[in-house]
């Protein structure tokens, strides 16, 4: 349950982060894209911009919450989990960006979603089980 939970969190996180971070790219103006100087006027503006700031502050929740999972969950489980997120960005990006997605990039996103199904009806309570047969004592004993 706890899993579910902060990884439900994190996907949502990284989406809205997403989200806000291509909003927000997209809204720069960077005149000169041939010149030496493109790099620089684009970290200027993307520093300077509010929406930037909030959707790298999503990124870090994501990273946070993600990592928090690995550290009791296995990574066998958690990655997959989080893939559901190309999902939840895929559907986001048509809903609040007004993005075109083809058919073949819904299919795409289905089969995504039934690999998220499969890896999360997978028995875990063997692995962790087999696991604990094969902990190695903390302590070192001398």
């Amino acid at each position: 349950m706890k899993t579910t939970v902060v990884l439900t969190l994190a996907i949502s996180a990284q989406a809205t982060g997403n989200i806000l971070l291509s909003k927000g790219m997209k809204s720069l103006v960077v005149s000169d894209l041939a010149g030496n100087t493109y790099w620089f006027s684009l970290f200027l503006q993307a520093a300077g911009s509010p929406t930037i700031w909030i959707a790298t502050a999503f990124l870090t929740l994501f990273f946070l919450l993600f990592t928090a999972a690995l550290s009791w969950a296995d990574l066998s489980l958690v990655l997959p989990a989080t893939s559901f997120g190309y999902v939840v960005n895929v559907a986001s990006a048509h809903y609040f960006l007004g993005e075109a997605v083809s058919p073949l990039r819904w299919v795409g996103t289905a089969l995504i979603s039934i690999g998220v199904v499969v890896v999360a009806r997978s028995d875990t309570k063997k692995v962790e089980s087999d696991r604990k047969k094969e902990r190695i004592p903390t302590e070192v004993r001398g």
